[in-house]
């Protein structure tokens, strides 16, 4: 049996170690390649979910600034209403205490006795009796004093109240209390006025 070369057997596992490399190179490249193509797979199959994502991020972003566009000209709005308001509600002060400083200074004869006897009128028919005690100041006293002389069962306190004008009638036994003094009248009217000229200048209640 014969001894083989050294330079034989070093060729024989070069060849062998090239032919390893070339199949491993192959393997390699082909799992690159498989890889790669893979990904571009993956990619051209996310393309319709992201530009799905990003319309709907257009379309949200453009949702939200209509959303805020409307607030800020909702607050504008009522913004606005609310300066009108007040400037209503000055003037509307304005006009009432004008209105009072001349029923304050007015000459309270001749009308004013008629005046009283429709207030007389009204607080019986309103508390159904008229066995009353009323309450005036001390102007209108002797305008009130006089009209009672109509109203049987009717007496004026000897107490005075602070108003303008006008009475406060309360039942003998104490049950029952109308307020009809100028003031009252005035209060009572003030939501309706207010209503009025605000529907006139388009303002709403």
């Amino acid at each position: 049996m014969g001894q083989r070369h050294p330079l034989t057997s070093n060729s024989a596992l070069e060849t062998t170690i090239d032919k390893i490399l070339n199949n491993t190179e192959k393997d390699i490249l082909s799992n690159i390649k498989l890889a790669l193509g893979e990904s571009q797979q993956k990619l051209e199959d996310s393309i319709p979910k992201l530009e799905s994502e990003y319309d709907k991020i257009i379309s949200d972003g453009k949702k939200e600034a209509d959303k805020i566009e409307k607030q800020i000209i909702g607050s504008s709005d009522i913004e606005a209403r609310n300066k009108q308001l007040m400037i209503l509600e000055e003037a509307v002060n304005r006009v009432f205490t004008k209105a009072l400083d001349q029923i304050a200074n007015a000459d309270k004869s001749g009308d004013y006795s008629n005046l009283i006897k429709t207030l007389l009128d009204e607080s019986t028919q309103i508390l159904d009796t008229s066995e009353i005690t009323v309450f005036t100041n001390a102007k209108d006293r002797d305008v009130v004093q006089s009209a009672l002389s109509q109203f049987s069962g009717a007496e004026l306190s000897p107490d005075t109240i602070d108003c303008l004008g006008g009475i406060i009638v309360k039942s003998k036994d104490g049950a029952m209390t109308f307020d009809n003094t100028i003031d009252a009248r005035i209060e009572r009217l003030k939501p309706l006025i207010r209503k009025d000229i605000a529907s006139k200048f388009g303002v709403g209640n």
